[in-house]
């Protein structure tokens, strides 16, 4: 786990010196070896080793840590998850996790799917709203019209929370963060 944090970390842009980028491919020998043992949880053999392999990792968590976007944070558990904060008092609130409160409660939004979408952009060129899975909504010609669609069905959720009873969620909607738009 502690190489696939630092891998991460490295996927994302951290860049480590001469030395430590060695180190990584050294780790990589060992745990990630091209005969055919079993696949699974494997460590260090040498446990000063591991140590530093788990301080790096560490260091790499607080990269991470440092540039989780507005509203969520990065947590490792059984992997790096990025979670959305359910602070409502929060500058910044993650669409994410007003839908997540609202479903801890029972309650179902239709708008929710779009409304806490992303824009990317197709290889073909279009303009599309989903998640890392699903298209929910296009495509569109601009990336503009995209998150005017993704806006309009956070309108309609914040109207979906307020009928529903959840004023105290639907209240966060002014600090709700940006529609992500991804090149």
């Amino acid at each position: 786990m502690n190489f696939d944090v630092v891998g991460l970390a490295r996927i994302l842009g951290r860049r480590l010196d001469g030395r430590g980028e060695l180190q990584v491919r050294l780790w990589q020998n060992e745990l990630r070896p091209t005969h055919t043992r079993l696949v699974g949880v494997h460590t260090l053999a040498d446990p000063e080793n591991s140590k530093l392999l788990h301080d790096t990792a560490q260091e790499a968590l607080a990269w991470l840590a440092e540039r989780a976007p507005a509203g969520y944070e990065f947590v490792l558990t059984d992997a790096v998850h990025l979670r959305p904060l359910t602070d409502l008092s929060a500058e910044v609130v993650a669409v994410d996790a007003v839908v997540q409160l609202a479903a801890g409660r029972g309650d179902a939004l239709p708008a929710d799917r779009l409304a806490t979408s992303h824009v990317r952009r197709s290889s073909a060129g279009d303009w599309y709203a989903g998640d890392a899975v699903c298209n929910w909504s296009g495509p569109y010609p601009t990336a503009d019209e995209a998150v005017a669609a993704v806006r309009a069905a956070r309108v309609e959720l914040a109207h979906q929370l307020r009928t529903g009873g959840h004023e105290d969620l639907a209240r966060t909607e002014p600090r709700w963060a940006p529609v992500p738009v991804q090149p």
